[in-house]
């Protein structure tokens, strides 16, 4: 449970929203067709993609096309996420204040 701050502030910007879902809706894709499908710009979209891969929400993986590209496939990961007040109360144990 320690992860649920990352999830959540991950999960807290209407375009990584966007991210998950155009993945979840394609099984997954490389950068360059994410970029399109989302209408943001690759870099935004790295920056984006690598909150939500530190959060555990995508995974990444780097293939090589027939005409020898270098193609980093992204897709989102198996997750779930249960908020409750219990999941709440054992998150906030483990809070170090002091980083803040």
């Amino acid at each position: 449970m320690q992860k649920l701050l990352p999830v959540l502030e991950a999960l807290a910007n209407p375009h990584r929203l966007r991210i998950i879902a155009a993945l979840k809706a394609d099984g997954r894709n490389y950068v360059s067709q994410l970029a399109r499908d989302v209408g943001i710009s690759r870099p935004l979209l790295h920056l984006h993609l690598a909150k939500l891969e530190a959060a555990g929400l995508v995974t990444s993986q780097h293939e090589l096309s027939s005409d020898g590209k270098a193609l980093n496939y992204f897709e989102v990961a198996d997750f779930r996420l249960t908020l409750d007040p219990a999941a709440i109360v054992e998150a906030a144990q483990h809070l170090n204040l002091e980083e803040e």
